[in-house]
């Protein structure tokens, strides 16, 4: 059964750090053989449009409460300005299920604070922005021995990612999801990384 990816939606949301990956898997254009592109999903706290950082209106496909996964599924929670506020705590809850029944979750930058003041953090290895600014902003926050200080980082089910780091985050997901072979992959990535003209045909060629 083909995946559904829910992309958590409100204001403030910080539209660059999902584009590469919704963008992939919204066309599947590097996908394996055989695979068709995964259907993204967007869920919000209700179905008012949202405004993110980059102006753009979207209007929600769900709200949480509408939110039904399955473990081949995935959530994927943006970085944005509020994440410390009430209004989350229905999405997180959701995170929490999802982590629980092994169903992928992926936060990047201000995702990964409300992780951390939520305690979703505290067992298994994760990155954020910093940790002295995770530690300041979080104080439930008692993962720090499981911090790690890199772009993005996967254990299990959970993909935390760096605000600077969307192409780190996209990686993890589509491995995570087993859509990309893994020399596409690397080529995808060293392009967009690197900006090389030769990972350009080294993509073509893995795809072909």
């Amino acid at each position: 059964m083909n995946p559904t990816v829910y992309l958590y939606v409100f204001d403030t949301m910080s539209d660059w750090e999902i584009g590469y990956v919704t963008a992939e898997l919204n066309t599947g254009r590097y996908f394996r053989k055989g695979l068709s592109p995964v259907k993204v999903v967007t869920v919000g706290i209700d179905k008012t449009p949202v405004t993110t950082m980059g102006g753009l209106k979207i209007l929600p496909d769900l709200t949480v409460e509408e939110c039904v996964m399955t473990s081949a599924d995935a959530l994927i929670l943006p970085g944005g300005d509020t994440w410390m506020e009430a209004i989350h705590a229905p999405i997180l809850k959701v995170a929490e299920r999802c982590l629980e029944e092994g169903i992928v979750v992926g936060a990047i930058c201000g995702a990964t604070l409300a992780l951390a003041q939520s305690g979703l953090l505290d067992s298994r290895w994760h990155t954020s922005n910093d940790l002295a600014y995770l530690k300041m902003v979080c104080p439930a926050y008692a993962g720090e021995d499981d911090y790690k200080m890199e772009p993005a980082v996967i254990d299990r089910n959970l993909i935390t990612a760096s605000g600077v780091a969307p192409l780190e985050f996209t990686v993890h997901v589509l491995q995570a999801l087993d859509v990309f072979a893994p020399t596409t992959l690397d080529a995808w990535y060293r392009l967009n990384k690197t900006h090389e003209p030769k990972y350009f045909y080294a993509l073509m060629n893995a795809v072909q």
